[in-house]
């Protein structure tokens, strides 16, 4: 079975030839300065065995605060069928078949979702795959009797989340419960517009806590539910029996692409991070230490002197990395982040990924069997620069380079990619095959070593060279299949 997203997409566009324009409103970004405040309740859920004849008072609680979301996008077609070029076909049947020519079609594609108010003034909470690429965004309240445009305030790919803002006032905003008190066995409701269907109930329990390894995002600490969740429900509300927002409902496992009684959604307490960081900031600049970790295997344990199996192992540390300079090494397990103790990789990089470059945090170790703790002062991280998104509209570094990601060179990647062990420069690890760089001839394993005559030695110098760029044509001189060249990317027509 296949992991879905829940964003409904149908095929409602009208095929238009590429070289017309369509007077279409780009969607907006804004990025705020302020902390909006969030409705949080943390008292512990009455838990009881008695039978409930009605969920009526909790659905009339949380629903109001659910939206409908309807996006638009322009999405780029090749030629489905390159016989129409035969000159022998045209001589006959003449365009009435649209023009095949080699260029790309485009076609208007629509598609719903769904999204929370946090806050009285505006602020909407979806999920990133809802809005990505969208042109145009409308809010739909669940009375069905307003409809509002909306603006992209900040999207963060990583954990799928998006936070849009509408002009208007006095809206039922959500109350969010703690998601780290929600357990297995817990009763919940998923609401939303499955299919377009606005308003909709289902009911379940939660099934798991703590999902991860999915393959659906990068980071991920899911909520299991087998509350019927669709197409469509994505970023909607998982809520408990108190009405309080504990989760933002994104996918599902399914053979289908319905509900087959395995849906995940993000923890209100994950969500509500990045939905204040994406206000106040924009976007997400995630705490970076540099390095590479592993989770700790019985044998692993044994040979590293771990007596409970628990931390992450130090696989490899990253020259000039954060975890460099505080000392870290090869073969430290970590038991200890920030004061909290740590039980798997996974736990640690979303840990890591909570807080802001800059930040100082305290590290436990397990070094050849013994405890020591090291001062980490995190680092932006590198795969950020050049793939950010939610930048705001018009800067320079939101055309530079877009679609495309890039990582230190480490020497597991040096043997992966056959790298020279002098070479330096930041390795491309995703090309987006709409993107101008991937026209250009850009492709996972080249190392960028200049952007427009500046040497790149890293991802960070990498992600700085991207951030002011005066020219929409970008020289750049790549190592690639054992040799270095230049290419130019034209950014000009990226939008």
């Amino acid at each position: 079975m296949a992991p879905w997203l829940l964003g409904l997409t149908g095929g409602l566009g009208v095929m238009v030839a590429s070289s017309l324009a369509f007077d279409w409103p780009h969607v907006s970004k804004v990025a705020v300065e302020t902390k909006v405040p969030v409705a949080i309740d943390k008292t512990p859920l009455a838990r009881t065995t008695h039978f409930v004849t009605s969920f009526a008072p909790v659905v009339k609680k949380a629903a109001p605060s659910v939206v409908n979301i309807s996006t638009t996008r322009l999405v780029k077609q090749k030629p489905a069928m390159d016989f129409f070029n035969d000159p022998m076909l045209r001589r006959f049947f003449g365009n009435q078949f649209g023009d095949h020519n080699g260029r790309p079609h485009s076609l208007w594609e629509h598609s719903l979702g769904s999204g929370v108010i946090v806050s009285k003034d505006g602020y909407i909470l979806t999920n990133n795959h809802v809005v990505d690429g969208a042109t145009q965004i409308k809010v739909t309240l669940a009375n069905h009797k307003q409809t509002y445009d909306a603006k992209i305030v900040g999207r963060d790919p990583d954990t799928d989340l998006a936070v849009l803002k509408i002009n208007a006032e006095n809206l039922p905003a959500a109350t969010f419960g703690d998601s780290h008190q929600v357990e297995v066995g817990d009763v919940v409701l998923a609401i939303g517009s499955p299919f377009g269907l606005s308003q909709t109930v289902t009911m379940g329990i939660v099934s798991a806590v703590d999902r991860g390894g999915m393959g659906i995002e990068d980071y991920e600490n899911f909520i299991q539910t087998d509350a019927a969740i669709n197409p469509g429900n994505s970023g909607g509300a998982l809520v408990d029996m108190d009405g309080r927002v504990i989760g933002i409902n994104t996918a599902i496992l399914s053979r289908s692409g319905g509900n087959q009684g395995i849906g995940f959604a993000i923890p209100s307490d994950l969500a509500c991070n990045i939905m204040e960081r994406l206000i106040k900031y924009g976007k997400i600049n995630r705490g970076y230490m540099g390095v590479m970790i592993q989770n700790l295997t019985p044998s692993l344990a044994q040979a590293f002197n771990v007596p409970n199996q628990r931390g992450a192992l130090i696989a490899e540390v990253n020259p000039n990395s954060a975890a460099a300079a505080a000392g870290l090494k090869n073969g430290d397990v970590i038991i200890g982040f920030d004061g909290k103790p740590v039980t798997s990789s996974r736990e640690l990089k979303l840990s890591v990924g909570e807080l802001q470059p800059g930040a100082t945090v305290p590290v436990k170790v397990l070094r050849q069997g013994k405890e020591m703790t090291f001062e980490v002062t995190l680092k932006s991280m590198p795969q950020q620069g050049i793939s950010q998104t939610g930048e705001q509209e018009n800067h320079a570094a939101t055309s530079a380079l877009k679609g495309v990601t890039v990582t230190d060179i480490t020497s597991t990647a040096r043997s992966q990619y056959n790298l020279p062990p002098d070479l330096t420069g930041a390795l491309v690890t995703q090309v987006d095959e709409s993107s101008a760089a991937y026209e250009a001839g850009l492709r996972p394993g080249d190392v960028i070593q200049q952007i427009d005559n500046t040497t790149i030695k890293n991802a960070g110098e990498a992600e700085a060279a991207t951030q002011n760029l005066a020219t929409k044509h970008i020289l750049l001189r790549v190592y690639s299949h054992g040799a270095s060249r230049y290419m130019v990317v034209n950014e000009s027509n990226t939008k």
